[in-house]
């Protein structure tokens, strides 16, 4: 009796070790590529001129399901002033999705949420400052060189008043690696 517990003992060990040792071997072996298909890349922007200064920093990343689509996301941060009168701060971030039609021609959507804040200071009354939400549905079309790309898109959404960009058309350049 004493011998078959043993056994069983044993022979549970065993199972219980091969049961490990195959499924951390098989786990070695089936490692997931999904990092390959990752890319990074953004945007930054500055400029100024007389009394306005606008700083912009954009990081974004994309997952690329295959040579014709991608999707991914990106933060948006700026800071715009004007004479020291009136300043923004802008926040937000947007998702985005890329299709090639052919290598050389790109077609893009994304839709944007940045929080404003706008500060307007006028001789002899109080700031006036205003916080919102502003919504963008961009669609685009560039021309694709590698990871480059340079194109135009559109706001659908625009609206003149409260659109942190003077026109509904935009210009862009994509850069990914």
């Amino acid at each position: 009796m004493r011998k078959s517990k043993l056994w069983c003992n044993g022979s549970l060990c065993f199972i219980i070790f091969l049961l490990f040792g195959t499924s951390s071997i098989f786990s070695q072996n089936n490692k997931s590529d999904f990092w390959q298909h990752v890319r990074f890349g953004g945007g930054i922007g500055l400029s100024f001129g007389d009394g306005f200064f606008s700083g912009t920093l954009a990081p974004s990343a994309i997952y690329e399901f295959n040579d014709q689509f991608a999707a991914g996301v990106a933060l948006n941060g700026t800071y715009a002033s004007l004479k020291n009168n009136n300043n923004a701060t802008i926040l937000g971030g947007s998702i985005l999705a890329l299709y090639n039609v052919i290598p050389e021609i790109q077609l893009s959507a994304e839709f944007e949420e940045l929080n404003v804040n706008r500060t307007y200071k006028y001789l002899g009354s109080p700031d006036v400052t205003t916080n919102y939400w502003y919504p963008a549905l961009f669609l685009g079309a560039g021309f694709r060189s590698n990871n480059f790309t340079i194109g135009v898109r559109y706001d659908v959404l625009f609206d003149a008043d409260e659109s942190i960009y003077a026109s509904a058309f935009a210009p862009f350049v994509r850069v990914y690696f």
